[in-house]
């Protein structure tokens, strides 16, 4: 009974732990979006930065604030300052049972009511209201760049998913031309078994000596030791594409292990790339921080109002008790040593700064991406050419253990036009994986990673 209670539970728990097969790239695409925890710490990030901007809104509205408090006390100018807001002060709280107008000394006279009062309760309900009315345009500046700062987290979160969907593409493509590459070895392998099985009936016959047995063996364990090492690179690579996804990846759907050749326009890049438009919303973060500095030669207007009650016990006789204060506030400052003047010209600089470097943005950007695709389209021909290189170094492989077979070679020739074979494919692979990268390199930077 117990072992049929943990079968149950297995049962239950298996899906927990399945992993994803025979995933296609559009779905990691996805399942990207939802699950990469880089992309979820930055989407937070820009969350932050959202709150900032409501709450740099929020000045624009004052500050309202509510205000209870008890005390109590016995000392002098307490009490009658309790019983002033309570509006309860009478003249015998100044001493007046004490004045005796026949006393010749009656102003050296130290009134006992004064002096000692009575221990007294004072409680205290007050609302104030505190209004910006004017600021020379700070607040509202403050809101801008704190609204463009919250652009520029965003821009940021697109950054981090170009370069997400870069790496996850980069992965299909790998994992696909390592499956490309796993065949051909297999095929090679498949050759040089047969080859040493031709190798062991020439022996037989007499027309092979051991060495040559000896050889293809040694070629054929060096086949398989890459082989498995190409395996075990498959696997890296499926675990980097889980831990891209957060999910645990088995297969996936093999892509055409030659990534398409993206349109490239000069406009589109400008346009679209994130480091260039992240270049010019600092820009207008420059200006806006001019017109910051600016506003420190201007005065600041405030409003004020106040409203409340103070009795000796809590919320009595309110409205017979309450006051109000209004008021505004003007501050101009005359001066200051002229800090403001040098911190608008450190502005201005700074903007200066900015805008060379928005220039150095697309400058750079553009001869990135000329840079990518000159090496793009040299790669294609490396690749034309070595695909032909492979095919010749096929039939040349076929050719020569023919040959073999008439005793017209011996097997070390045989196995020397075997290893180009695999020479050839190791740099045809190699190139088409260095290919892709920078095709997907000026995917990202046209902001285009999403596109397949």
């Amino acid at each position: 009974m117990l072992i049929k209670k943990y079968l149950i539970l297995l049962l239950l728990t298996l899906p927990l732990f399945a992993s994803v097969k025979n995933l296609r790239l559009s779905t990691a695409l996805e399942m990207l979006e939802k699950n990469n925890l880089e992309l979820k710490i930055s989407q937070f990030n820009e969350q932050m930065k959202a709150y900032e901007a409501l709450a740099a809104k929020g000045h624009h509205y004052g500050k309202l604030d509510l205000s209870v408090s008890g005390m109590r006390s016995n000392d002098a100018g307490n009490v009658f300052g309790f019983k002033l807001q309570s509006r309860e002060a009478t003249f015998g709280d100044f001493g007046f049972s004490d004045f005796d107008p026949t006393n010749p000394d009656i102003l050296s006279v130290q009134p006992t009511d004064l002096n000692y009062p009575t221990t007294r309760n004072h409680f205290q309900t007050k609302i104030s209201y505190m209004l910006p009315l004017y600021t020379g345009g700070k607040l509202t500046e403050y809101g801008r760049i704190t609204k463009a700062m919250q652009h520029m987290s965003q821009y940021d979160t697109q950054k981090v998913l170009n370069e997400k969907i870069f790496q996850t593409k980069k992965a299909f493509y790998d994992i696909s031309l390592i499956e490309n590459y796993i065949h051909n070895l297999s095929q090679i392998i498949k050759n040089i078994n047969k080859l040493e099985s031709i190798v062991k009936s020439m022996k037989t016959e007499g027309y092979a000596k051991e060495i040559d047995t000896l050889e293809v063996q040694a070629r054929n364990a060096e086949a398989q030791s890459m082989y498995n090492q190409a395996k075990l690179n498959r696997d890296l690579a499926y675990q980097f594409l889980s831990f891209l996804l957060d999910e645990e990846v088995s297969s996936i759907q093999k892509v055409n292990d030659m990534a398409p050749m993206p349109q490239i326009n000069s406009a589109d890049v400008e346009t679209n790339n994130i480091d260039i438009q992240k270049a010019l919303l600092g820009l207008q973060i420059t200006e806006m921080a001019m017109n910051v500095a600016e506003a420190n030669y201007l005065p600041t207007v405030g409003a004020f109002g106040e409203y409340g009650s103070a009795d000796n016990s809590l919320w009595n006789d309110f409205s017979d008790k309450d006051s109000y204060t209004v008021g505004v506030q003007l501050t101009w400052n005359i001066f200051n040593g002229g800090i403001d003047a040098a911190n608008i010209e450190k502005a201005k600089v700074n903007h200066l700064k900015v805008q060379s470097q928005v220039s150095l943005a697309k400058s750079g950007i553009a001869l990135k991406v000329k840079k990518l695709e000159t090496e793009i389209l040299s790669k294609n021909h490396d690749v034309k050419s070595y695909q032909k290189q492979l095919n010749f170094a096929r039939k040349v492989y076929e050719n020569y253990s023919a040959r073999y077979k008439e005793g017209i070679v011996s097997i070390s020739d045989v196995l020397i036009k075997q290893s180009k074979e695999l020479e050839v494919l190791l740099k045809l692979l190699t190139v088409k994986n260095e290919r892709n990268t920078k095709i997907f390199e000026i995917n990202s930077i046209m902001n285009e990673g999403v596109k397949l």
